[in-house]
């Protein structure tokens, strides 16, 4: 924050405190100074004023308290009470800058203006009314600075929070469009393909159990897909409402090593020969590292069948380490069903997961490995 902005929020008193006690060592050593240097006393009660006001910048109505008392003590032994004068004005208005309400400024007004006119008017040689105008005037004058500087500070918090609504609102409306499309389009057409699998199952009776087993497997993995698809809408449609429900955002840490197993499963009745490598300790990972895990090797592998080919042998390992959790997948190229010279970065398979590992603090690696491709982090933690 810059100092111009500091200077008028209501938190940053020291600052302004700083600047007064300033201008009065400038008025002691100039502006007095070439007229009558100060005096032992004046020293003595502007040093008291300088330090507790930097000691009590925070405790507002103690300030003034403290600063009223040695503008008394000014008016009755000082010729020249400027120094005190000002600081209690200052305190004043740091008084108005804070307080919750407006009778804490009208009862040090009041305390003010009761220290002048005992110890300020008796003997002054000032005639009444002038007096009363100069003391309206140093009164007023913080009073006003101090609630316009506050009215000022809460328009500006208004604001800010009306800014943060507003990005929150457009959150939300994009988190919504994204959800009916996700419902409207996606789920539609995958339910539809799960009908249509359930009904040839029926249909065709007489299937060879090879196709049977292929038409079960598309079926499961339909319905598994709606599953999470419903579950993602709601998080979209209302994110606060199920952020304590660990099922729609994270995987039981037990269950991990049985969901690899599954992954793995998949991948090799779409073709791909797999050879996994999980380390049974994985099942004592967080909640979050294990979905992480889990959505990286079901990503992988499905790139494996979908650009090496159905007939590609892939190498799955996790395993646990000091340094966290060490995760990789490879390829040895298969028959390629796909372009494999996807650059870094490139395809949003590639950058998902990299934004999935990123998040919890690791780097992916991605690139040709050999005729294949190879994906591998290593995840703190």
């Amino acid at each position: 924050m810059s100092w111009a902005g500091r200077l008028f929020n209501a938190r940053e008193t020291l600052p302004r405190m700083l600047l007064l006690i300033l201008s009065g060592v400038a008025y002691l050593l100039v502006i007095c100074g070439t007229q009558t240097p100060p005096t032992g006393p004046q020293w003595v009660l502007a040093g008291l004023a300088f330090a507790s006001g930097i000691l009590l910048h925070r405790r507002q109505p103690i300030n003034l308290l403290v600063q009223t008392f040695f503008f008394g003590v000014a008016l009755a032994t000082l010729e020249d009470s400027t120094i005190n004068q000002v600081g209690t004005a200052w305190a004043l208005g740091e008084l108005a800058f804070w307080a919750p309400r407006f009778w804490f400024v009208a009862a040090g007004a009041g305390l003010v203006s009761a220290v002048y006119l005992a110890f300020g008017l008796p003997g002054s040689g000032v005639g009444a009314g002038e007096a009363l105008v100069g003391l309206g005037t140093s009164l007023g004058l913080p009073i006003l600075l101090g609630i316009v500087g506050r009215t000022t500070h809460e328009l500006g918090l208004q604001a800010a929070r009306r800014a943060e609504s507003e990005q929150r609102a457009a959150r939300s409306d994009e988190r919504a469009a994204i959800a009916r499309e996700l419902h409207d389009v996606v789920a539609h057409h995958i339910a539809s393909v799960v009908l249509r699998v359930g009904v040839a199952r029926h249909v065709l009776p007489d299937l060879d159990p090879l196709v049977t087993a292929v038409f079960d497997d598309v079926h499961r993995t339909g319905t598994e897909a709606l599953t999470d698809l419903r579950q993602l809408v709601a998080v979209l449609r209302d994110p606060e409402g199920v952020r304590g429900d660990a099922a729609l955002t994270a995987i039981e840490p037990s269950a991990l090593p049985a969901a690899l197993a599954g992954a793995v499963e998949k991948a090799r009745l779409a073709g791909v020969i797999v050879e996994a490598e999980i380390d049974p300790a994985i099942g004592s990972l967080d909640a979050v590292r294990g979905l992480a895990v889990l959505r990286l090797t079901q990503e992988a592998l499905t790139n494996v069948a979908k650009h090496a080919g159905p007939a590609a042998t892939a190498a799955l390992r996790v395993a646990r380490s000091d340094s966290g959790v060490e995760w990789a997948v490879s390829d040895d190229g298969g028959v390629p069903a796909g372009p494999r010279d996807v650059p870094l970065g490139g395809g949003h398979g590639i950058t998902g997961m990299r934004e999935r590992v990123e998040v919890l603090g690791g780097t992916l690696t991605a690139g040709p490995q050999g005729k294949g491709w190879r994906v591998s982090t290593v995840l703190p933690g």
